[in-house]
């Protein structure tokens, strides 16, 4: 995999150099399937696995990339957005002549689904509360709020990693899914402890889930203003929020606050 610089304005775009460089934009209108991932596709062309390395580039306001990839799913590294931060912070960031523009939300806009529920809100900064809960001894009822606008990402959000459940890893192989998962790259729970610990964070449970939801509203295409608060929500809601905001056009505009848009020097995995 390889980041490279691209024009102002072009967003993040995914090019398969195994597949004559087709492009693939990171947008919303692309989003393919969500269950333990967020995939991409367009024209049967499928990327996998994006919300970290997109999640990345928020947290360190880069604006236009294109990522090359000779496979579907991107490198999982160590489970978090980290080795992308790093990646990024090695490269450099230089700014561009076009300004940014910020989706800037003007009204509510909400996905609900039982108990769970995702809503994204006005605010003159970009900030996320999320709340989980689960079952289990080691995670139960953890909540975190992050304001991305004070530059809190790389120490207290990139380096969370994902995690699973081991009973039901044979049944997700099955499936299909998590087949690049070992115990290098995700936090293994068994049914009464970690298998793998220690955690980097004693919450690092929800704050993963803050990272994946970055990721996933990068979707939008811009970088937001706006409070985004999320409960026991997921990619399938995080993902459907986009869907939500992009269709509703009276509920943002599109800003710019001064500032130049930025791009990567040049990075590789």
């Amino acid at each position: 995999m390889r980041i490279v610089p691209a024009a102002p304005g072009s967003g993040v775009v995914f090019r398969r150099t195994d597949l004559d460089d087709f492009q693939v934009e990171a947008t919303g209108r692309n989003v393919a399937k969500v269950s333990y991932a967020t995939s991409l596709m367009k024209k049967g062309v499928l990327i996998s696995t994006t919300e970290h390395i997109l999640s990345a580039f928020v947290g360190m306001g880069l604006d236009n990339a294109i990522v090359e990839l000779d496979n579907l799913e991107l490198p999982i590294l160590d489970g978090s957005a980290q080795p992308f931060v790093e990646m990024v912070q090695r490269a450099g960031l230089r700014p561009q002549k076009r300004l940014r523009q910020y989706l800037r939300v003007l009204k509510p806009v909400e996905v609900r689904e039982g108990e769970k529920f995702v809503g994204l809100y006005p605010a003159e900064s970009f900030s996320v509360c999320y709340s989980i809960n689960f079952p289990h001894p080691m995670i139960g009822a953890e909540s975190i709020c992050v304001d991305l606008s004070r530059g809190d990402y790389a120490l207290d959000i990139a380096p969370a990693r994902t995690f699973g459940f081991l009973h039901e890893a044979e049944a997700l192989r099955n499936m299909g899914l998590i087949r690049g998962a070992t115990e290098q790259n995700t936090i293994v729970l068994t049914r009464d402890g970690i298998k793998n610990g220690p955690l980097r964070f004693a919450d690092e449970f929800v704050r993963h889930k803050v990272l994946d939801l970055i990721g996933d509203l990068s979707l939008i295409g811009h970088q937001v203003l706006g409070r985004v608060v999320a409960d026991r929500a997921g990619h399938a809601m995080h993902t459907a929020l986009v869907s939500r905001l992009l269709r509703d056009t009276s509920s943002w505009e599109l800003a710019t606050l001064g500032e130049s848009a930025v791009l990567p020097e040049m990075a590789s995995v």
